[in-house]
């Protein structure tokens, strides 16, 4: 018998990549693997719309809760858990979903990679510049020699605007051009979700509202006694890094609200961009009414039904 191939579901914030897994994975005898880069950490419930156990309806979800907030992402580490899940689920007979809106994570999974080497020496001059400057100031560093990638990275993203920084230091070429043409680790099938720009922008603002309202403030004070301050990554997420200023005074929670809305709206822009690339991805309007009968049968014509 032939292993179920991966499905992933991947496409903007806020399009409802979530309650679609969940009903393909009832459908259709399947299991939800997390490729969001935030759901990942302990604690970032609210903040990262983490699906709780009623939106899960009984169906399993792995790689969230994971890693304390103050460890540093690692796409390669993620990679090896997730396909160790995948690998189990396949073997099993059961259909893994990998679903999530960072691209990087997806494609770490479903592509064997060959990231760009590190240079030690000018990986410590770029982060010792960081603390000094900030990230902005080197974001529009980025910018100037490496436009694609700048549109990529959140500009207060310091740590991956640091790696790009180095990537086009060492080799002298963009940092999407370092990366290898993908090679397939898994047969899959590449779902897209996406809604209209406006609507979008107006499911993002409501989101932000639910959040503000479910307790993302207090969610973000109890984490900084986890050490989330000290977390590289998980101190730059989109809301919690609004929540902390507005915990220093620097904001008022309104500005922190709004700013978190901005950012999220940009945020969406980059995601859409960069799962635009992949020429394999079939792509559905998340609005219709039929969405889940739509993708059932695109799945079942690629011999994934059941």
């Amino acid at each position: 018998m032939s292993l179920p191939p991966v499905v992933a579901l991947v496409g903007p914030t806020a399009t409802g990549k979530t309650a679609l897994a969940v009903a393909l994975a009832r459908r259709l005898g399947g299991e939800v693997v997390n490729a969001d880069s935030m759901q990942v950490y302990r604690g970032m419930d609210i903040g990262t719309a983490k699906p709780d156990a009623t939106e899960r309806q009984g169906v399993p979800h792995h790689l969230l809760d994971v890693w304390p907030v103050r460890r540093p992402a690692s796409v390669v580490e993620y990679a090896r858990l997730a396909r160790a899940e995948i690998d189990r689920l396949r073997a099993g007979g059961l259909l893994p979903l990998l679903v999530g809106g960072s691209g990087l994570y997806v494609r770490a999974v479903l592509d064997d990679l060959d990231f760009p080497a590190t240079d030690p020496a000018v990986r410590a001059r770029l982060a010792a510049e960081l603390a000094e400057v900030g990230p902005a100031a080197l974001h529009a560093r980025l910018a100037a020699r490496d436009p694609e990638a700048a549109a990529a990275v959140l500009p207060s993203n310091g740590r991956r605007i640091v790696r790009a920084l180095e990537v086009v230091e060492i080799t002298g070429r963009p940092f999407r051009a370092t990366l290898p043409e993908p090679r397939p680790h898994y047969p899959s099938v590449v779902v897209g979700l996406d809604r209209d720009p406006a609507e979008l922008d107006e499911r993002v603002a409501a989101r932000v509202d639910r959040m503000w309202a479910a307790g993302l403030v207090a969610e973000v004070e109890a984490l900084v006694g986890q050490g989330l301050r000290e977390g590289p990554t998980a101190s730059r997420a989109l809301g919690y890094a609004q929540v902390l200023a507005q915990l220093d005074g620097d904001l008022t929670a309104e500005e922190a609200r709004e700013r978190t809305v901005t950012a999220t709206r940009r945020f969406v822009r980059r995601q859409r961009s960069w799962f635009r690339r992949d020429q394999g991805t079939t792509w559905f309007d998340a609005a219709r009414p039929d969405l889940a009968d739509a993708v059932g049968e695109l799945l079942a014509g690629r011999t994934i039904g059941r």
